[in-house]
């Protein structure tokens, strides 16, 4: 299984903020990310199937997961991990859950910061300003890269693919230590009325609760 820092490193990538001006954005990049913006602004609910490819830089070795991905707004997040090992993480609004049946526990945090994810993740609910937090560029075969406008070892680049209505059909998140992070999102549906019962996630009586990381 993925340790928790890597399970959750695009969620909890620190939001840039606050670099000094530079060139301005080629126009085409520009466009890319107000087609994508403006997607995800549109969006009021949001499901799909993903795969994750997790490569760990330093021992040379991948992992692969594969589940379910659940939007609403305002702020909430559900993944559902199916394989190599359950696992399910809910962002609601300020609580945070990371529970894993299999070892019949879960991380919580009931005062997350939501405005410390960033923009890589919350243009999936509409917020945030990939123009403004990221310097932007069109890659190889048209993906839109963005670099943190503040540098942050959390967060190298980011590289975007999307659809032509602007929606993101795959992710890639290089750190400063060149792990990457990839997901493939498949059968994207989007305003279908996820219902908001989905983002309270009960936890079976016995789990052992522990704080995360950092608390």
């Amino acid at each position: 299984m993925l340790p928790l820092a890597a399970s959750l490193a695009l969620l909890l990538a620190a939001a840039p903020a606050g670099a000094p001006a530079g060139a301005p954005a080629a126009p085409d990049a520009t466009a890319l990310a107000r087609r994508v913006q403006g997607f995800y602004e549109s969006t009021r609910d949001l499901s799909t199937r993903f795969v994750q490819t997790y490569t760990y830089a330093a021992l040379g070795r991948r992992q692969v997961s594969k589940g379910t991905l659940e939007v609403k707004k305002p702020g909430r997040m559900r993944w559902d991990y199916a394989s190599p090992t359950a696992k399910t993480i809910v962002v609601n609004g300020s609580r945070l859950v990371q529970w894993e049946p299999e070892a019949n526990q879960a991380y919580v945090d009931e005062k997350f910061d939501a405005t410390a994810m960033s923009a890589a993740v919350t243009f999936l609910i509409g917020k945030g300003s990939l123009e403004k937090e990221f310097r932007l560029s069109v890659g190889e075969g048209g993906t839109l890269v963005l670099h943190p406008r503040k540098p942050d070892p959390r967060v190298d680049t980011v590289t975007l693919t999307a659809g032509s209505d602007g929606e993101v059909t795959r992710t890639r998140v290089v750190d400063g230590q060149g792990n990457v992070n990839d997901i493939a999102f498949e059968e994207i549906r989007r305003n279908t009325g996820v219902p908001d019962g989905r983002f309270e996630l009960v936890l079976p009586a016995g789990v052992r609760r522990l704080a995360m990381p950092g608390k």
